[in-house]
């Protein structure tokens, strides 16, 4: 298992081309090598034109005012049974999972059990190193400075040791008070897997609901989102795609280290139903004031609450991506033309030049104003 976290710049910090932005927006939210090597570029005619030439394999969906620019599977979802790539097939999502771990942080306000997005960490543990600075929005955003864990977890992993969600957040306090924050909440943003662990932990929390069950109750269940779930540290090959890396099968995942970062599993379906429901009416319009980046110059991408937005022009993307051994995804939509973005693969070699590559069509070809 590699874990890497890649950086990740906003305009905040400095004015990149939107080519090169994108190629530093890629990252892995819970393991493996990714390759983020510079995107081809070229003027394909079709959207599937591209995804075929690019060798993508999983199963695609970019719908463009009300209408179907791509609905289809590539590739095989298991290569030993001749598993086809399925609209109802379970996928790994990685840190797309990110987007719902926000949104149930959002539900414990609607509940009552929170007051704010400003509140700070050390009104529900005390004893959180530096607590007192660091407010949910902050771990939503990124803006925390807390360090992330996953290279010690891994470490601890392969010299043989199981350690839970509630383990690991341990270990992250043990890391702030031993090291401190790596920058004063608020005054930067980096990825961090860890911000999101947290954010989870509070969730199970206040609600008294364990994590996964909640967002079972609070989004999977009135969406009608039957094929998502809590992924396994083994899939069940009838009904889960097989994940590749370099041709050979990489889907054993110990789901325990990606606790609220990366570790639900969901279908083409269930992603489109999760990312139309965002676009229309899922989040109030002053709740989506406060999750989603607002005014950020054209060339660049900002965090949101657990939400990127990307701006091309007059284009804007709001969007999530993540990887974990063996798959890479992608979700998002474009208000301006309707249009929402699912893409679910289970070959994870080449991430990085595909992301970027599907994210630059898009945004300099397909949706243009």
């Amino acid at each position: 298992m590699n874990l890497s976290i890649l950086p990740f710049n906003t305009y905040s910090v400095n004015r990149l081309s939107a080519a090169l932005l994108l190629a530093l927006t890629i990252w892995a939210s819970s393991c493996s090598k990714n390759d983020d090597g510079d995107p081809p570029i070229g003027d394909y005619t079709t959207l599937e034109n591209l995804l075929t030439e690019i060798d993508f394999q999983g199963y695609a969906i970019v719908t463009k005012n009300g209408s179907d620019v791509i609905r289809q599977g590539f590739g095989s979802a298991n290569k030993n049974s001749n598993l086809p790539q399925g609209y109802h097939l379970a996928y790994r999502i990685g840190s797309v999972t990110k987007t719902l771990t926000a949104a149930a942080i959002v539900q414990l306000k609607r509940d009552g059990l929170i007051l704010g997005f400003d509140q700070t960490l050390d009104e529900f543990d005390p004893e959180f190193p530096n607590g007192d600075q660091i407010t949910i929005a902050q771990l939503l955003s990124h803006q925390s400075g807390i360090p992330e864990y996953q290279s010690v977890i891994e470490q601890a992993y392969e010299a043989g040791s199981v350690l839970d969600e509630v383990d690991i957040y341990e270990l992250i306090k043990d890391l702030v008070s031993e090291n401190g924050l790596h920058f004063t909440p608020g005054s930067n943003k980096q990825y961090c897997n860890s911000n999101y662990l947290i954010a989870a932990l509070l969730v199970q929390q206040l609600s008294g609901v364990p994590y996964h069950q909640y967002v079972q109750r609070k989004i999977f269940g009135p969406l009608g989102m039957a094929d998502s779930f809590k992924g396994t540290d083994e899939i069940d090959v009838d009904t889960h795609a097989q994940g590749y890396l370099n041709g050979n099968v990489n889907s054993m995942y110990p789901m325990g280290i990606a606790f609220g970062a990366g570790d639900f599993s969901s279908s083409p379906k269930d992603m489109e139903t999760w990312t139309k429901a965002v676009k229309t009416d899922w989040f109030t319009e002053a709740e989506k004031v406060e999750l989603f980046a607002q005014d950020v110059p054209s060339g660049f991408v900002d965090f949101g609450l657990g939400w990127f937005t990307t701006q091309e022009g007059n284009t804007t993307m709001y969007w999530h991506g993540g990887d974990i051994n063996g798959y890479w995804s992608m979700i998002g939509f474009i208000p301006q033309y309707d249009a929402t973005l699912v893409l679910l693969s289970n070959r994870q070699d080449d991430t990085g030049s595909q992301r970027n590559t599907i994210i630059q069509q898009l945004l300099t070809h397909e949706f243009i104003q």
